[in-house]
């Protein structure tokens, strides 16, 4: 795990949560493990849907694809789970990097207990449930309206910028991940090729594609072209004397026709363009 977590400052923050939505909240690892539920049992619906193996697997399936998703937009990810409930999960960054997750789930917001429960029974049917029980509990899942849920996701992607602003989230230095993306940012300029980046750090392709992946939520070279571009941008504003040559080559972009077109493809302005429109 790259990062450490204070729980006994964050173990009220989640209860609060819990206690203003009704919604149970969950702390995941940058590598889709759970570290910290409130509460720690789940719903009954969702204890009953576990006593199933497969069913079980497919909740942590679920889990682990939502934070691949939630990595990859940057931002708060909605969707149901496998068995018909609502969810939400945000990465939590510090800088560039994933450190964690939260995933809020157990959400019933169907228009109808009867809506809920005619597509929940259908999606279940297979799994080795008392489905007598899991109706029981169907029924007893409060309704939340779309509204409700988005207002709370709001509180929750304030709670993962917390996390990390009032460091309760903490960066574990010796991290080989953190030496990687240090070694990114002091060097845009360089050679950060992947076979440059697996001779600086003696690891494989594939261990060099999972870590970064994992970390970035993207592939290492779009995350070092996204670098480069904030570094761009940056020396756009600051340095108006500069000639866009110049300030491609100090952000490590040899090709000063691929700088222009992937500036941009990413901002949507040319290089000049969001000069002039940047105060």
């Amino acid at each position: 795990m790259i990062s450490s977590f204070d729980l006994e400052k964050l173990g009220p923050l989640f209860q609060d949560f819990y206690t203003l939505t009704g919604i149970h909240i969950s702390l995941f690892s940058e590598k889709y493990e759970e570290i910290f539920p409130y509460p720690k049992e789940l719903p009954f619906f969702c204890q009953l849907i576990r006593t199933d193996p497969t069913a079980g697997s497919r909740c942590k399936s679920c889990d682990r694809e939502a934070c691949r998703i939630a990595a990859k937009k940057h931002r708060i990810y909605f969707y149901r789970c496998h068995a018909g409930l609502m969810e939400a999960c945000t990465p939590i960054f510090m800088g560039e990097m994933i450190v964690g997750y939260i995933i809020v789930g157990n959400i019933f917001t169907y228009q109808s207990h009867q809506e809920g429960w005619t597509i929940i029974s259908s999606l279940c049917q297979n799994y080795q449930i008392d489905m007598d029980a899991l109706h029981q509990a169907c029924m007893e899942r409060p309704i939340l309206t779309e509204e409700y849920v988005l207002a709370a996701c709001h509180i929750l992607e304030a709670i993962a910028s917390y996390l990390c602003n009032e460091r309760l989230a903490i960066l574990k230095k010796e991290d080989l991940h953190t030496r990687i993306d240090e070694y990114i940012f002091q060097n845009l300029t360089g050679d950060l090729s992947v076979p440059a980046l697996c001779r600086q750090f003696s690891i494989g392709k594939t261990y060099l594609y999972e870590i970064t992946n994992s970390t970035y939520g993207i592939g290492v070279a779009e995350h070092i072209r996204n670098l480069r571009i904030k570094k761009a941008k940056e020396l756009l504003t600051e340095h108006r004397d500069w000639t866009i040559g110049q300030i491609a080559a100090a952000c490590g972009f040899q090709d000063y026709n691929y700088f222009i077109s992937t500036f941009k493809k990413n901002t949507g302005y040319s290089p000049k363009q969001y000069q002039k429109n940047t105060p």
